[in-house]
């Protein structure tokens, strides 16, 4: 289940509120002391994260799938997705990774418990029983959870501190996988979402005829993303046209150089993936499979973003759902 929404709702009773955490969405299912730990996509990452066996201990003798977030910390302690990054995609981590880069699984809700499943009743009695289970451990707790929607100073300080900011959930509202809802909304404090990558474009001086910058778009379901501009070269036949949304050059580290250079050689095509391709030049097209989480102030009146950086690849993403929502708007 996802937000569908954004901003603080117009009449905040009757919703609750806990921050938004940066990371990656992580089902666990726990028995017998044991646990598996299942991507947004639906791979089984237990592996990923061997500190995180610990919980079906703490729950035992208790079976239960938990909804929650797996998050990586930066220097001064806030959630940080980059650095994250290089955690996410590594299976049976060496003990110096472990050391160097700890996660924390923040559960949320709770979804099944004992042989009795709980999606269908209402958030504040499914929160009510998570809580009883008091999850804490050194690698893992349950989510904060905040009565009221956050104030101005509340907003202000996650604003300073960089965090992304709060997600409200309508007390009342039961749980349906796999749906976006507006029953979920994201109050953020900072521009960040997901884009497809549709292209690259080449780097000047240091890194010429290397990686300079992303082509990113969004996946147009329109017309528009049927019906090509007048004048715009055609689409080639992928399974969704992508809206062309800007270059993203900023955040571009030596790991994901190494990544995205080995993923290109595999998705190159000569057909644009863009239903409004840009004019920028030396554009290498790929097809559009890739998404990336990006940081940016805002979208001009023209859709493109401005002050864009990089944060990382969301292999946990599927690029069909990479479409216009209102923090595009």
């Amino acid at each position: 289940m996802t937000a569908g929404s954004v901003g603080i709702p117009a009449d905040p009773a009757g919703w609750l509120f806990e921050p938004k955490w940066d990371g990656v969405r992580i089902i666990a299912l726990v028995w017998s002391g044991g646990i598996n730990l299942i991507s947004r996509a639906g791979n089984d990452v237990t592996a990923g994260y061997p500190e995180l066996a610990g919980v079906g201990a703490a729950l035992d003798p208790h079976e239960a799938v938990l909804d929650g977030e797996v998050v990586a910390f930066d220097d001064k302690g806030r959630p940080s997705f980059e650095r994250l990054q290089g955690r996410m995609h590594v299976r049976n981590p060496p003990s110096s990774l472990l050391a160097a880069t700890p996660v924390l699984y923040v559960v949320f809700d709770l979804l099944w418990l004992d042989g009795r499943l709980l999606t269908d009743l209402p958030l504040t009695e499914r929160r009510g029983q998570l809580d009883q289970l008091a999850l804490k451990g050194p690698a893992w707790q349950t989510s904060v959870r905040i009565d009221e929607a956050p104030d101005q100073a509340m907003l202000d300080k996650s604003r300073d501190l960089g965090l992304e900011g709060y997600v409200g959930k309508q007390a009342s509202s039961i749980y349906t996988p796999g749906r976006r809802t507006k029953a979920w909304t994201k109050i953020k404090t900072v521009c960040q979402r997901e884009f497809v990558v549709g292209g690259w474009s080449e780097g000047e001086r240091g890194r010429a005829g290397q990686i300079g910058s992303l082509a990113v778009g969004w996946v147009d379901r329109g017309p528009s993303g049927r019906e090509r501009e007048a004048g715009a070269p055609a689409v080639a036949p992928h399974p969704f046209a992508l809206r062309y949304s800007g270059q993203v050059g900023s955040g571009l580290n030596e790991f994901l150089l190494r990544t995205l250079k080995a993923r290109f050689a595999k998705l190159a095509t000569d057909t644009s993936p863009f239903v409004n391709p840009p004019k920028t030049p030396r554009l290498h097209f790929v097809r559009p499979e890739i998404v990336v989480e990006v940081k940016f102030t805002e979208m001009t009146t023209a859709g493109i973003l401005r002050q864009s950086s990089l944060k990382g690849i969301r292999n946990d993403k599927d690029p069909a759902d990479v479409v216009w929502t209102q923090e595009l708007g």
